[in-house]
C-alpha cells in the first residue's frame, strides 16, 4: 500500500516537472520577449500584425499604435495585435575574411570561412581513391 502510494506521488511529481520545463517555462520566456518587443516599439519600425498586415509605425500611444500601411492609409492597432517588429535598418554581417588555399595545380583559391565543408570532404575522398 505504502509503496504504490509513493510510486504514484513520484509519477505526479515527474509529470509536473515535465510540464514545467516543456510548456510553462518556454511560454513565460516568450511572454517576456513579447513584452520587451512591444515596449521597445518606436516610430519608423516596420511591423507585422497578427492578421498579417505589414506597415510602418507612425505613432505610438499608451495602448495602441498607428500603422501606415499605404501612402494614405493609416490604421490604429492595439499593441497586443503586433506579432513582430522588423526594423528597417537591418544590419548585414560584415564579410568574413577569406582564406587562401593552394590547389593541386598550384593555383591559389580564395575560400571564405562560410564555404561548406563538403568540398574538403570531396578532396579527401579523391586522395583516398588514388
Amino acid at each position: 500500500m505504502e509503496g504504490s502510494m509513493m510510486t504514484t506521488i513520484i509519477t505526479f511529481v515527474l509529470i509536473i516537472l515535465i510540464f514545467y520545463f516543456l510548456i510553462i517555462r518556454p511560454q513565460k520566456k516568450r511572454d517576456k520577449e513579447t513584452k520587451a518587443m512591444l515596449a521597445a516599439m518606436k516610430k519608423g519600425d516596420k511591423v507585422v500584425t497578427i492578421g498579417g498586415i505589414h506597415g510602418t509605425i507612425v505613432a505610438v500611444k499608451d495602448q495602441t499604435v498607428v500603422v501606415k500601411v499605404d501612402d494614405s492609409a493609416r490604421i490604429e492597432f492595439s499593441k497586443s495585435a503586433i506579432s513582430s517588429v522588423v526594423n528597417k535598418s537591418v544590419e548585414k554581417p560584415a564579410p568574413k575574411k577569406s582564406e587562401e588555399k593552394k590547389g593541386e595545380a598550384g593555383v591559389i583559391e580564395a575560400r571564405t570561412s562560410e564555404a561548406p565543408a563538403e568540398e574538403e570532404k570531396k578532396d579527401d575522398k579523391d586522395g583516398e581513391d588514388k
